[in-house]
């Protein structure tokens, strides 16, 4: 007897289109985006507005605590070109705020030997 086998989640047709894509990345002014690599914190400083994408307003929502933009993009399933523009603008619009990752815990100071006494 075979196991069950587990189904593999269809693909949201509209995040899939490459025309939709191209519509949420397009720059016709050809400003830069922001400097965001896949650790930065993302944390929204206001809830989405009425004009606001259908995508931003999903990273407003998500990102009442914060969320690294590697996560936003697993979340949104779209690609870190396509998440990253849509942060830019947002960032530009003072909706979100963003930061470097979190800190560490500084490691524990190392054991030092107990005094030893010559008598």
């Amino acid at each position: 007897m075979s196991s069950p086998r587990r189904e593999r989640r269809k693909a949201d047709p509209a995040l899939s289109d490459p025309e939709r894509l191209y519509v949420i990345t397009g720059d016709p002014d050809g400003s830069e985006r922001a400097a965001l690599d896949l650790v930065t914190m993302i944390v929204a400083k206001a809830q989405p507005t009425p004009t606001v994408q259908p995508e931003q307003a999903v990273i407003l929502r998500l990102c009442q605590a914060p969320l690294s933009v590697a996560e936003l993009s697993a979340y949104l399933g779209l690609p870190f070109s396509v998440v990253t523009s849509l942060l830019t603008e947002l960032l530009a619009a003072e909706l979100i705020e963003s930061g470097g990752p979190p800190p560490t815990a500084p490691p524990p100071p190392p054991a030092t030997p107990p005094n030893q006494r010559d008598e």
